[in-house]
C-alpha cells in the first residue's frame, strides 16, 4: 500500500509461463473485487507446498492449471478492500489466513446444500462446501498467494490470533489444516497410538506437534538424515524411528511389549497416517497397526496404492483418506496452534526469489519454505 493509505496500480507477481521451468517475476495490476463475496489482501506470507511442485511439474491431472499460472494455495495477509455494502464479518486491516480450497463454491449442489452431520459435525454449513466440484481452487484453478496482492473469497477465510504471525499462519492453511484434519479423522481417544510416515516433512513435523498436544502417543517414522533430524530436534517426546534401521514388525512389537500385550495381533498402533507417496511407506505404515487398527491416507500417488486384501480381511484394516478440512476445521487448526505453541520449522524467502526457495525444496530437508513479503530482495 502507499503511505497515504490507497492502493498501488501495480504488483509483483510470480508467474508460472510453462511447466518445468521457473518462475518470472513481472509487474501486473493489482486485481479488483469483482463479487460480493470477494475480499481484496496484501499478501503477507505465502508458503510452498508439495502440491505446487506436483502443479509446476505438469502432473496436476486431470485438469492442469492454464498457463502462465500464479500459484500457491497456503498464504496470509492483511485485508485492504471490501465490497461495496459487504456484509462480511471482516473489516480492512484484520490479518487472515487464506487456503485453496474453496473460492466461489456453487451453493447448490449436494456437497453444498449438505451441512454438518452426526458423522461430520465439523463440515461446512449449507451454502458453502469446500468439496464444491464447481468451485474454484486459489493458486490452483485460479490465482494463488505468490503475488502482493490477491483476490480471496470471505467465507474462505480465518482470522489470524494473536501470537501467530502471518508466516506461521501461511503454513497452517494447507499443511496444518490438512495434517490436523487427517489427525482427527484417526478417530482417537487420548492416550492411544498414533503413527506419521513421514513425520520430518512439511505435514509431518507439524503432525508429531498437533498429535502430542492432542493427548496421543505418537510414533513418528522417516527414512531420510536431513527430516529425521527435524523431526528429532522437535520437543514432542514423541518416539521417532528410522525405516531404514528398524522393520515395522520390529517396531509394532517393541510397542506390544510396552503395552503388555502377549497376542501379536494386539500389538501396535491404533491408527496411522500416511504421508509420503511411497509403496514402502504405505507398507509401513500398514504394519505398524494393530488389528483392527485404521489408516489414513493423505497422499495420492499417481499410480495409487497396492493393498492387501488379507491385512483388510483377516486383520480387519481400515483405510480411509483425507482431505484439508472445513473452514471450521482452519479456524479450529489456528486457534490450536496458537495455543499450545505449534510451529514449523521454516526457512524464508523474499518474493523475488521463489526460484531458490524451489531449488531448496527440491533437496528434501523437511520442514516448511515460506515466502515472506517484508523480507527485502
Amino acid at each position: 500500500m502507499a503511505s497515504d493509505g490507497s492502493l498501488p496500480d501495480s504488483m509483483r507477481a510470480q508467474f508460472l509461463d510453462d511447466f518445468n521451468t521457473p518462475y518470472s517475476l513481472r509487474t501486473v495490476p493489482v486485481p479488483t473485487i469483482g463479487s460480493p463475496n470477494e475480499i481484496l489482501i496484501k499478501v503477507d506470507a505465502a508458503s510452498y507446498c508439495h502440491t505446487d511442485a506436483v502443479l509446476a511439474a505438469g502432473q496436476m491431472k486431470p485438469n492442469p492449471p492454464s498457463l502462465p499460472h500464479i500459484g500457491c494455495h497456503e498464504f496470509a495477509g492483511t485485508i485492504v478492500a471490501l465490497p461495496k455494502d459487504s456484509s462480511s464479518t471482516f473489516k480492512i486491516g484484520d490479518r487472515v489466513g487464506v487456503p485453496g480450497r474453496s473460492f466461489s463454491p456453487c451453493g447448490t449442489c449436494f456437497e453444498c446444500e449438505a451441512g454438518p452431520t452426526p458423522e461430520d459435525p465439523d463440515a461446512d454449513p449449507p451454502g458453502y462446501s469446500v468439496y464444491c466440484s464447481g468451485a474454484l481452487n486459489n493458486g490452483i484453478s485460479r490465482p494463488g498467494g505468490f503475488r502482493e496482492y490477491a483476490i480471496v473469497d470471505s467465507r474462505q477465510l480465518s482470522p489470524i490470533p494473536d501470537g501467530l504471525s502471518a508466516v506461521d499462519t501461511a503454513v497452517l492453511m494447507c499443511a496444518g489444516v490438512t495434517i490436523y484434519n487427517a489427525l482427527k479423522r484417526c478417530a482417537l481417544r487420548p492416550g492411544q497410538r498414533v503413527g506419521i510416515v513421514g513425520c520430518g516433512g512439511g505435514l509431518g513435523h507439524l503432525g508429531l506437534q498437533f498429535a502430542t498436544k492432542m493427548g496421543f502417543k505418537v510414533l513418528g517414522v522417516d527414512n531420510a538424515d536431513a527430516p529425521l533430524q527435524v523431526a528429532r530436534n522437535i520437543e514432542t517426546g514423541a518416539r521417532i524411528v528410522d525405516s531404514r534401521v528398524q522393520s515395522a514388525d520390529d517396531v509394532a512389537i517393541e510397542i506390544g511389549a510396552e503395552d503388555g500385550k502377549q497376542d501379536r495381533g494386539d500389538m501396535g498402533l491404533d491408527s496411522v497416517v500416511i504421508l509420503p507417496e511411497s509403496q514402502k511407506a504405505f507398507d509401513y505404515g500398514i504394519g505398524l497397526l494393530r488389528n483392527h487398527g485404521r489408516c489414513v491416507l493423505v497422499s495420492f500417488p499417481e499410480r495409487g496404492f497396492h493393498v492387501s486384501a488379507r491385512d483388510i480381511v483377516f486383520r480387519d484394516i481400515s483405510i480411509v483418506g483425507s482431505l484439508v478440512g472445513s473452514n471450521k476445521t482452519s479456524r479450529e487448526v489456528l486457534q490450536f496452534a496458537a495455543e499450545h505453541g505449534v510451529r514449523a520449522v521454516l526457512k524464508t524467502f523474499p518474493l523475488a526469489r521463489l526460484n531458490d526457495l524451489v531449488a531448496e525444496y527440491h533437496k528434501g530437508e523437511g520442514g516448511k519454505l515460506v515466502i515472506d513479503m517484508s523480507l527485502p530482495d
